[in-house]
């Protein structure tokens, strides 16, 4: 229960950064600015976190390589996902990110080499076919260029997880989020003089406002894997859908369109799918293992 309550708080702070990310766009902040405040901000507080569970020691790693490879893909994710919500309603940019799982299981056979069967694939199409839905190409009111970069968001997740998910068999998600950052901060420094304006109070409070929740939302979702599995807590990720429905309301006068009500079930209950068809699967997995071992 306790996990399940650290990712549903993790996600409303998700939720109330995407928020601030359309606020901020909407009143003139670059793209690049926010990238480079949303990770800075997050930098002290992630330091602070190091030394109370450990000391700074906690953040050495032995593979400079392979974070510098989680961080070129991470910014390029930044990028699209904070595009997406720039460019589409809240609720649409959230019902798009939730093909991450779709895309992770394509992503688990071509890179992983891993066996998939027909029920992960045929979530697999029913999601896509959520998608078409929400979408329309060619007669929908979602533009299809703001799809296609929420899209595309979706798919980095999904890749980036893969390598998340072999930088963790060396180091602590501390350490990880931390040297993201801190590339993150390295790598759009040099472009800050050239998109930085003067900014008003209003627009520091949601540059602010963004750090916060993001690094907010971060650390309560990475504390939920400790207290829970992945397979048991991932299924609250699915309420940032009534968030972004409840801020896209009450900030920006939007509500999902009636395709959007009719295509996200179907991406939901891919996911859902999915996530369960892996739960039941590493059972079975363990299972045998314990019998042979047994034997």
């Amino acid at each position: 229960m306790l996990a399940l309550l650290m990712r549903l708080a993790g996600i409303a702070g998700f939720a109330v950064m995407a928020a601030f990310i359309k606020l901020a766009s909407d009143s003139g902040i670059h793209l690049a600015e926010l990238i480079f405040w949303r990770q800075f901000t997050s930098l002290p507080i992630l330091l602070v976190w190091a030394m109370l569970a450990g000391g700074l020691g906690t953040l050495k790693t032995q593979r400079p390589g392979a974070h510098a490879m989680r961080a070129g893909y991470g910014i390029v994710g930044m990028i699209l996902n904070f595009g997406g919500v720039i460019l589409l309603p809240l609720a649409e940019a959230t019902t798009f990110g939730f093909t991450g799982p779709l895309f992770a299981t394509i992503l688990s056979v071509v890179i992983l080499r891993e066996t998939v069967g027909v029920w992960r694939w045929s979530a697999v199409l029913a999601g896509f076919a959520g998608v078409v839905i929400i979408a329309q190409p060619g007669g929908g009111n979602i533009p299809l260029f703001g799809a296609g970069v929420a899209l595309g968001g979706a798919f980095m997740i999904a890749l980036i997880s893969i390598q998340i998910r072999d930088l963790s068999r060396t180091d602590r998600p501390t350490t990880i989020v931390f040297w993201f950052s801190m590339a993150t901060v390295l790598l759009t420094l040099p472009i800050m003089p050239f998109v930085h304006e003067p900014l008003s109070s209003h627009q520091w409070l949601l540059l602010l406002g963004i750090g916060l929740a993001g690094t907010w939302g971060q650390v309560l979702i990475t504390m939920a894997l400790r207290f829970g599995e992945v397979s048991s807590v991932i299924v609250m990720d699915y309420s940032s859908l009534i968030w972004a429905t409840l801020l896209g309301w009450l900030i920006f006068s939007t509500l999902p369109t009636t395709a959007t009500w009719f295509g996200a079930p179907l991406v939901i209950a891919a996911g859902i799918i999915i996530t369960w068809r892996e739960r039941v699967l590493r059972k079975q997995r363990f299972a045998a293992q314990v019998q042979a071992a047994g034997t």
